[in-house]
């Protein structure tokens, strides 16, 4: 029976999953992308997503809680530094995974795992662009103005005397 087995154990004994998982995090905020198989990222996103959240309130409680899990100086630093800076107005989903191909001993599947914030090309692309005008489309700069009547009318000519 499978009770209460939720998370992906990657094949490996607890320590072990403990220890790479921690690894990959350390890893993934200092450089702020890496790339792994699909199944070791999402085992990462759950692991670190809740990490992430607890760099959001900076006091000794949750420096002390994070680094019980990284245990890493700098990556503690850079979490509750830069990290929260970019973060800090996101509600969740700080993570994302990207599929790029798979891998040629094996044929595991791919992946690119990154910050959100920190991807500046995908940033830049999601950016709202002007809105271009079409031929059918009109804006209000592009509709006719209504003139004054006087303007349009044609004057009368007087007739001329000879």
């Amino acid at each position: 029976m499978r009770h209460n087995k939720k998370f992906n154990h990657l094949s490996r004994k607890k320590g072990h999953r403990e220890a790479l998982l921690s690894n990959m995090a350390i890893s993934l905020i200092m450089h702020k992308r890496i790339f792994t198989t699909v199944a070791k990222a999402k085992a990462l996103r759950v692991y670190a997503e809740p990490i992430i959240t607890r760099c959001k309130k900076d006091d000794m409680a949750n420096r002390r809680l994070v680094f019980s899990y990284l245990q890493n100086k700098d990556a503690v630093k850079e979490l509750f530094g830069v990290i929260a800076e970019k973060v800090g107005d996101r509600p969740g989903g700080y993570l994302r995974i990207l599929k790029t191909r798979h891998r040629l001993g094996d044929n595991a599947e791919m992946c690119m795992i990154e910050f959100v914030d920190f991807n500046e090309a995908m940033l830049e692309a999601a950016a709202p662009k002007k809105a271009k005008s079409t031929r059918r489309s009109r804006s209000k700069k592009a509709a006719p103005k209504a003139e004054a009547p006087a303007a349009e009318a044609p004057v009368a000519e007087e007739p001329k005397a000879e």
